[in-house]
């Protein structure tokens, strides 16, 4: 099994709890799709897992989903060029059995959006939850998805909300990034610098996403 996370952060508690795991691989992507497909390009030319999760943190869009909730949606199936009949039925008791785990597991099925930034306010949230239906935005899953599909491997997206629908980012990270969407913690200093009154808000944030890293981690856990 392959699980990514695009930031390492999203990854650590569940990294320790996977510790000695047979069979068991964590990638870091970077953020976005394109660090994404890459990622995932370069892993799966030396390697193939037998399924691939893509995992993380995900901002709410439904406001019934509360922060901690871990989330869940299957790939499409697999191209029929791609795979053939007795790989579609492996494929298919695969997601079947993954469901069952998950849900067993306490995570929720949901339909993801994924973006190509991050939405950081509660109109951005709404703007998109009508536009797509969605009940959850990411930003790394439609890439993993497509590439597992070529290469004829499941994949399911499974994601923590970090923060709800009725709630705004402390500040743009959009605009504290670098080229390749990481962040640039010059930015981000000269951000708080101008703006000191949003430090409790970060570290607020900082506690959230902290909680909602473990609340992934154990359900994580819970289907290996």
């Amino acid at each position: 099994m392959l699980i990514c996370f695009a930031l390492k952060e999203e990854a650590a508690p569940f990294r320790k709890i996977a510790v000695g795991k047979a069979g068991l691989s964590v990638l870091i992507t970077g953020i976005g799709r394109r660090n994404a497909e890459k990622s995932v390009r370069d892993f799966l030319a030396a390697s193939s897992p037998e399924l691939v999760l893509t995992c993380g943190f995900a901002g709410g869009l439904n406001s019934d989903l509360k922060l901690g909730e871990v989330v869940f949606e299957m790939a499409t199936p697999l191209a029929p060029s791609l795979s053939p009949l007795c790989g579609e039925r492996v494929s298919a008791r695969t997601g079947e059995g993954l469901i069952e785990k998950l849900s067993s597991a306490g995570a929720k099925p949901v339909k993801f959006f994924c973006a190509e930034r991050i939405a950081t306010t509660v109109a951005e949230k709404k703007k998109l939850r009508d536009e797509t239906g969605a009940d959850a935005v990411e930003m790394e899953s439609a890439a993993i998805h497509a590439v597992c599909r070529e290469h004829g491997i499941p994949c399911a997206t499974v994601r923590v909300i970090s923060d709800t629908a009725n709630e705004d980012l402390p500040l743009d990270f959009n605009a504290l990034a670098k080229p390749d969407q990481s962040l640039d913690y010059g930015k981000l200093f000269l951000a708080i610098v101008k703006s000191p009154g949003k430090i409790t808000a970060l570290m607020q944030l900082q506690r959230k996403t902290g909680f909602a890293a473990e609340k992934l981690a154990e359900v994580l856990a819970r289907i290996l």
